[in-house]
């Protein structure tokens, strides 16, 4: 699980998402979902996460804040 948070820091920082032991499953969730990849297969959610970073950050950043508010 989050095998690729490190990765999103920054992601997250922009998101203005403040990732906790708490939260990060949550958030874990929520961004499978987001990319419709089945929970805790975390290569695949990397994998397509990092392309839909690449087309669109700002998008992604939009949409992952958006999917974590309509998921409180």
């Amino acid at each position: 699980m989050t095998c690729y948070f490190r990765h999103l820091n920054l992601i997250f920082k922009n998101a203005g998402i403040d990732v906790t032991s708490e939260n990060k499953q949550e958030i874990d969730r929520v961004i499978h979902g987001l990319v419709g990849i089945q929970y805790k297969d975390c290569p695949a959610t990397w994998r397509e996460v990092k392309k839909r970073i690449v087309a669109d950050e700002k998008g992604f950043i939009s949409k992952l804040r958006k999917a974590l508010a309509n998921h409180v």
